[in-house]
């Protein structure tokens, strides 16, 4: 193998990129400002739709108490055994499917608005929410699950980059604080998730934190981040975490977080856009509209 000073410029770029997701990289600790929000919790989990071991993810749920929980793949299945919890999470958007690409959200925080997207394909859902705390902090809420590039699934990345940039886009421009979570589907390094963060100007909440593997729960030896969580420069991280198995392919995330609209001190960690990165965004988008399954 000859190694040109192009290879080695690239590797070296690489690792750089690479080592931001781990606890080696130096994270600022930020000050909070005088009015800040109180702390909320959200749980995001992709459950396995045939996971039949539905009380461990509820005990999860009643354990933790999370102010917010989005599963995916959730079917009607799922959504039965979750309709116990509406009685503390009475706030909710169902999208019961049975393709492997179900989602259902559940709060106790104050709904001001939400909406159900099909950015690409009329079976492939994310959820937009704008919610209100008890302390009258609003925030928008997004969960996502586009579908991988597998054998069993998708032979392309059309439809996943399509549906992420899709959505990258539409935030890019909110006035409220915003954070997306759910399974990606993809790692942060990769070319379309960098694409994702500079497009949507948000904030990748693992650097610094570690790796954070969620996928494959069963295989030790093969785990990589695919559940992942961006968020706007007025949103500060508390804590960024993964809960014990619940029988899933996927571990669960959690994170705490605060909204502090005062504070500038993450402005400098936002990426923007290029114009020709702008470019190949909207021909990527265009292609995963345009992409058909055969597997759904």
């Amino acid at each position: 193998m000859v190694l040109t000073s192009d290879t080695v410029v690239a590797d070296y770029l690489s690792y750089l990129y690479f080592i931001r997701y781990t606890k080696f990289w130096k994270t600022t600790k930020f000050k909070k400002s005088v009015e800040t929000s109180d702390k909320i919790k959200i749980i995001s989990c992709n459950i396995y739709q045939f996971n039949n071991q539905y009380q461990r993810f509820i005990e999860l749920i009643n354990k933790e108490n999370p102010d917010i929980f989005i599963t995916m793949e959730s079917n009607s299945d799922w959504e039965k055994a979750m309709r116990g919890l509406e009685k503390d999470y009475p706030n909710f958007e169902k999208v019961t499917l049975e393709n492997t690409y179900g989602m259902h959200f559940y709060t106790r925080l104050k709904i001001n608005k939400i909406k159900t997207h099909y950015f690409v394909a009329d079976d492939l859902p994310s959820i937009e929410a704008e919610l209100e705390t008890k302390d009258g902090y609003r925030f928008v809420f997004f969960g996502v699950h586009p579908p991988p590039p597998s054998p069993t699934e998708e032979e392309t990345s059309k439809e996943r980059d399509g549906d992420l940039l899709s959505v990258a886009k539409k935030v890019r421009n909110f006035k409220l604080p915003v954070v997306v979570t759910g399974d990606f589907n993809n790692v942060a390094w990769a070319k379309s998730s960098i694409l994702f963060k500079k497009t949507s100007q948000l904030i990748d909440a693992r650097i610094g934190r570690g790796i954070l593997a969620t996928f494959h729960a069963k295989y030790w030896f093969f785990r990589v981040p695919l559940d992942l969580l961006f968020h706007s420069p007025d949103i500060f991280i508390d804590k960024l975490f993964i809960y014990p198995s619940i029988g899933s392919d996927h571990f669960p995330m959690g994170c705490t977080f605060y909204i502090d609209k005062y504070s500038e001190e993450q402005e400098d960690l936002v990426k923007h856009i290029e114009k020709d990165e702008m470019q190949e965004v909207n021909e990527l988008i265009k292609e995963g509209k345009e992409e058909e399954s055969d597997n759904r």
